[in-house]
């Protein structure tokens, strides 16, 4: 899918309410959740030991990190929009965060992204969007999110 292409604030405000875009799918792999665990030092087997976790997860595999899955919303925020003319991006906040379903190893995720609120800050740009991840072939969603971030537009 093309990303949108959002040049300035009017263009933004323009989209309030609506579905912004889907992100393509994207697979979380053992080797980004046993990164993950490293750089966070949350080695716990449900995450990082397949065999066990086959053997008495009630999953039948390891499961990424609810935080490594919430991690991806940059990257699945961007892979659906282009945002031009910016001096400064800022990730201001997550007003609400709900997991729902675990994302197993191997599974592949992607969002669907609407704008839920902007606002105009002496200029700033407070961009709400709500954030749906889901799991390939899966009817719960992984996570739901009402996430923030602050445009500053040139």
């Amino acid at each position: 899918m093309a990303k949108r292409i959002i040049n300035n604030y009017a263009e933004f405000e323009a989209l309030l309410g609506e579905v912004i875009g889907v992100s393509d799918y994207v697979q979380i792999t053992q080797e980004q959740i046993d990164k993950f665990a490293d750089a966070t030092m949350d080695h716990q087997w449900i995450h990082t030991d397949p065999e066990r976790a086959a053997k008495e997860s009630p999953f039948g595999s390891t499961i990424a990190h609810g935080y490594l899955s919430l991690s991806m919303l940059t990257y699945l925020w961007y892979n659906v929009v282009d945002v031009r003319n910016v001096k400064m991006i800022v990730n201001y906040g997550i007003e609400s965060l709900r997991f729902q379903s675990p994302v197993k190893v191997n599974d592949r995720i992607r969002a669907t992204v609407s704008l839920n609120d902007i606002k105009n800050l002496r200029g700033i740009a407070r961009v709400q969007v709500k954030i749906v991840v889901d799991i390939e072939g899966e009817k719960k969603p992984a996570y739901d999110a009402l996430v923030n971030f602050l445009y500053h537009f040139e």
